[in-house]
């Protein structure tokens, strides 16, 4: 058993954050499932831009796309992507079946232009879960408010959900509000609710890189991950007790934590910081190419994530009562992460227009 693999009988699955023709093709995402225990994939407007505008494996469908003048841009991506998303899932679904659905998804993001448009993400979210046509696909949809709104009516219509861009405790409490609110909607509706699975995409690297500059020394690279933790102990509270206790009764499945934007951003920290101290049961770690090789040479698999807990919250107590507003913070970043995206998505617009 490797190090990547060591991490799975603690209960935690890892996901695989990066995507490109040339990952299936040749063969690479095969063997990432097979020799390192991947149990799925994410995907994003960066990762695209990254593999369309280097791989040229696109350039021969991409144009014959462009002869087709009633074509947008934007539906030239999408033909090229949902390609992808498909093989990928068509690869994951041994994972899939084998697990009676609770590993081997594959996500596709909306267009991130539509953060604050509750009704195009909807609609957008509905064409490409139907393009796709996988039962083990994930649609990926920012945590606006709108797009919050949307993930509940999503789970009430049986669409499978990473929600994304989650950087508070405020922000993962409302999306798990929906969640639960979507899944007993959908239980009154008389549909099942066993097949659905979401998500919650909760982002480290960032965190600490913006507050880093702010908090006491003692604190620095630790504000991150004793939010992960106070979010877990939250999870715990809300999926083993007593509000989810009838969904459960149901067949419905937890909405699980999925750690992201966990490859370490500053060279002072361990490059597997975000992976080896958030180890816990019922959650999952994307992890992009240089972070998994990181782990897989020198990571040290562990039950870390429920170990101190008391800590974790008293840090986080120092720090707001250092004047630190950490449901602000959390704002700022969803702010700045959509902005990412929707540069990376006009570049990438560009590259098939």
């Amino acid at each position: 058993m490797n190090r990547l693999q060591a991490i799975r009988p603690f209960g935690q699955r890892i996901w695989l954050d990066n995507l490109s023709r040339e990952l299936i093709a040749s063969g690479e995402l095969a063997r990432l499932l097979a020799d390192d225990g991947i149990a799925g994939v994410t995907s994003n407007p960066a990762i695209f831009y990254k593999a369309i505008s280097s791989d040229a494996s696109y350039q021969g469908e991409l144009a014959v796309l462009k002869q087709d003048a009633a074509l947008s841009a934007e539906a030239r991506y999408e033909k090229l992507v949902v390609a992808d998303i498909q093989a990928a899932c068509d690869l994951l679904l041994p994972q899939y079946e084998a697990s009676q659905g609770n590993d081997g998804y594959v996500s596709l993001e909306v267009s991130p232009e539509l953060s604050r448009d509750e009704a195009g993400t909807l609609a957008a979210a509905r064409r490409l879960w139907a393009e796709i046509g996988r039962a083990n696909a994930m649609i990926k949809i920012p945590a606006t408010a709108e797009g919050i709104r949307a993930f509940q009516t999503l789970t009430r219509e049986g669409v499978n959900v990473n929600i994304t861009l989650l950087f508070s405790l405020p922000q993962v409490e409302a999306v798990w509000d929906a969640y639960i609110a979507g899944l007993s909607a959908r239980l009154a509706d008389g549909q099942p609710v066993g097949g659905v699975k979401a998500v919650a995409s909760f982002f480290l690297s960032r965190v600490d890189s913006l507050l880093d500059a702010q908090v006491a020394e003692q604190h620095k690279g630790k504000v991150a991950i004793a939010l992960s933790k106070a979010a877990y102990a939250r999870y715990q509270e809300r999926f083993h007790g007593e509000e989810f206790a009838k969904l459960r009764a149901a067949g419905a499945r937890p909405q699980f934590l999925l750690w992201a934007s966990t490859g370490t951003k500053n060279a002072a920290y361990s490059d597997v910081l975000y992976v080896e101290s958030l180890i816990g049961d019922e959650t999952v770690n994307t992890v992009p190419d240089a972070t998994m090789a990181a782990f897989r040479d020198h990571g040290d698999a562990a039950l870390t994530l429920p170990v101190g807990m008391d800590q974790a919250k008293a840090l986080l107590a120092e720090v707001e009562a250092a004047g630190i507003d950490l449901a602000a913070v959390g704002e700022k970043l969803q702010q700045d992460g959509l902005k990412l995206f929707e540069d990376a998505f006009v570049q990438l617009l560009k590259l098939t227009a």
